[in-house]
């Protein structure tokens, strides 16, 4: 049986390259901190109306957006019940992508799995292939576009063309951990549902679920009569569209944060973040070519999250703790026994930029002795 731990009051602050959650700007921790207010206020319209308004700006799309109080998880699980009947085809080339083939299969559905080996990415023709061969219908074709427990970043793109083949096939898109830090058109790829989490590319404080839904998903609800209750996209976009509000008791706090990074991710925009985590990501390639190997498959490297190989065979575990005990900074090992000693990662997403990486792989190598 577990025991209690006691949280203290008097932690080290770690500043985090871990591949979420990330660092948050002082002023939108801040904003955290506003009075309680009800969730069927006035005020409670403003503040949802503006962060769902924002985010739709933000990432260019006519589609709906949905924001909950959940994890990015909690989609996973939604759009399966509001879009599958039976037949789900999930590519899986990692942890987070064998997860969501999982939840399907524990919601009953008959889940077929496009294997590849962790560290290769799924190929759009591969997709083509397995829709054209199959003697069953998918109602949905559900892929991972950032794979951070390898650091692969799947052309999820060009996927969407492929599904878009299909018109009673919905391509549903995991980004949990790109969206905010790597720039995918939505609706011009047919991406039917795609959702990500507030505390990692977006930087904000965990706790809040992003879910952009296009038309023909959400009329695919409706026809198919059964759904989420949480998650349904009718229920919470058909209540945003009466009340501006969500369906539930919201996190406030947390959407106040919300609306306060949102507004500096206006300020910069879609595509001058995306070049800002491209330059992180470039530094850290060419600092990990130096030193070590990249993980993933050349060309579908991660635009938020680098896997490194451990080709030095160093202990892992050891420059982990050492580096957050003298320097204070938090990076992750490999995802789970498979990777935990031969991979490292580098989560640079969210506000960090090539400084603020440089300081952590100047640290690295001090600690490792390169």
């Amino acid at each position: 049986m577990t025991e209690k731990r006691e949280y203290r009051d008097d932690y080290d602050d770690k500043t985090l390259y871990i591949p979420g959650p990330t660092e948050v700007r002082e002023d939108v921790i801040e904003a955290m901190t506003e009075s309680t207010f009800g969730h069927r206020m006035d005020r409670m319209t403003d503040l949802y109306t503006t962060i769902v308004e924002d985010t739709k700006e933000f990432l260019g799309t006519d589609n709906d957006v949905v924001i909950l109080t959940a994890s990015g998880t909690e989609f996973w699980e939604a759009s399966t019940l509001n879009l599958v009947d039976e037949n789900i085809l999930v590519p899986t080339c990692g942890s987070f992508s064998e997860r969501h083939a999982n939840v399907a299969e524990r919601l009953g559905k008959n889940v077929d799995r496009l294997e590849y080996e962790w560290g290769d990415a799924v190929k759009p023709e591969d997709v083509r292939e397995a829709l054209e061969s199959s003697d069953k219908h998918y109602d949905v074709v559900a892929t991972v576009m950032n794979e951070s427990s390898t650091g692969v970043r799947n052309p999820v793109e060009e996927i969407g063309d492929v599904v878009a083949e299909y018109p009673d096939t919905y391509f549903v898109v995991d980004a949990v951990s790109a969206l905010g830090g790597d720039y995918v058109d939505i609706d011009a790829h047919d991406i039917d549902v795609l959702f990500a989490s507030s505390q990692k590319a977006f930087a904000m404080p965990p706790g809040l679920a992003v879910c952009v839904v296009s038309e023909d998903a959400y009329d695919r609800e409706v026809e198919k009569g059964t759904s989420s209750w949480y998650g349904g996209f009718r229920r919470t976009i058909d209540y945003y569209d009466r009340k501006g509000q969500t369906h539930s008791t919201p996190a406030i706090p947390i959407m106040l944060a919300y609306r306060k990074q949102m507004k500096h991710m206006l300020d910069e925009g879609h595509r001058a973040r995306d070049e800002r985590h491209r330059e992180m990501m470039e530094y850290v390639h060419d600092w990990a070519d130096e030193h070590f190997a990249m993980f993933p498959e050349e060309g579908y490297e991660s635009q938020t999250v680098a896997c490194i190989e451990n080709t030095r065979d160093i202990d892992v575990a050891a420059t982990i703790e050492q580096v957050s005990e003298e320097y204070d900074m938090a990076f992750s090992n490999g995802y789970g026994s498979q990777l935990g000693e031969a991979t490292f990662r580098i989560g640079h997403m969210g506000e960090h930029t090539v400084e603020s990486i440089e300081a952590l792989t100047d640290a690295i190598e001090d600690v490792a002795d390169l």
